[in-house]
């Protein structure tokens, strides 16, 4: 979530309809203006809370940095304290303005409890966004409007929790609502989608959401593909796939192997570059709990030679331990 440059925008385009009829180059003056010193144009509560999130959003990145080389009760420590600090960073942008759906996004995540418990707030959060926004016109894409971000946010947030917590097609549901809502699905709810209809074994969904997004491979699409196959006992098809997963994704096959740590999303999966070892982290990472209903996948996917070298290779490449 880049929470400031969400916020130049909401300020830019709320001076815009203030100032009335204003060129697009003249736009583009107000928003270099807005960029460089946002704080200065700010001109209500909910700019202030939003200024809040966005510093809050920025404290809990900046805190995450070399917690990777603590030992695990450090490591666990110190995450409590980012929480607690996020939190309490969230009351106060709701103590300015009890409507900012992006605090109470991450107040809710912040509480760090299981998904079983997670998803009820987040549904009723849900609802209380679509009744806030309910007034507002609904472009094309969801996205292309920066107030309406916010509610496409709770409904990844939604859908994962979901598919967290083993409710799937209630993941694929929520993420396809969210798809109609911004086509572009600039975060990613086709990700999270692939995996539950892998995971529900539902072939034709999963045809057509890759058909929708022009079969744009990714490591979700390749790892659910892969898992799809070998839940519908579809052996030479479900090989084949593995190990294009492997061939295309750069150290998927380690990822899968030996999964790494990732730590909660807030609000939003970490950008990664298409096919990168940083995206077939996250993959594995979100298709745990598929994984963890198929025992036996990674076993097998382990036990097909170019996938086994190919993991041991990417190690020693990258100086990883195997």
């Amino acid at each position: 979530m880049n929470a400031r440059s969400e916020l130049v925008e909401r300020v830019a385009s709320r001076r815009r309809a203030e100032l009335g009829s204003l060129s697009d180059a003249g736009y583009q003056e107000l928003l270099e203006a807005v960029r460089g010193d946002v704080e200065h144009f700010i001109d209500s509560p909910e700019e202030e809370a939003f200024l809040l999130v966005a510093k809050a959003v920025e404290r809990e990145s900046a805190a995450r940095d070399g917690e990777d080389l603590l030992d695990d009760n450090a490591f666990f420590e110190a995450r409590t304290r980012r929480m607690a600090r996020l939190s309490r960073d969230c009351d106060e942008a709701l103590a300015i303005d009890p409507t900012c759906l992006d605090a109470r996004l991450l107040h809710v995540l912040a509480q760090d409890q299981d998904p079983d418990t997670t998803l009820g707030p987040l549904l009723e959060l849900e609802q209380t966004a679509i009744a806030q926004l309910g007034g507002s016109p609904m472009p094309a894409d969801a996205w292309t409007d920066v107030r309406l971000r916010p509610l496409l946010r709770i409904k990844a947030a939604v859908s994962r929790s979901s598919f967290d917590s083993a409710r799937y097609r209630l993941a694929s549901e929520k993420g396809e609502e969210a798809i109609a809502l911004s086509p572009s699905d600039v975060l990613g709810l086709r990700h999270t989608c692939a995996l539950a209809y892998a995971r529900l074994e539902d072939e034709t969904a999963f045809d057509a959401l890759d058909v929708r997004f022009s079969r744009q491979g990714s490591a979700w699409s390749h790892l659910g593909r892969a898992i799809l196959l070998y839940k519908l006992g579809r052996m030479p098809a479900a090989r084949r796939a593995i190990s294009g997963y492997t061939r295309l994704v750069e150290g998927g096959a380690y990822a899968l192997i030996k999964p790494i740590l990732i730590d909660t999303y807030l609000p939003d999966r970490p950008e990664a570059a298409p096919l990168s070892f940083q995206e077939a982290t996250l993959a594995v990472h979100e298709a745990d709990p598929v994984i963890c209903d198929v025992p036996d996948f990674v076993g097998w996917a382990q036990g097909i030679r170019d996938v086994w070298f190919s993991a041991q290779d990417f190690a020693n490449r990258k100086g990883f331990d195997w």
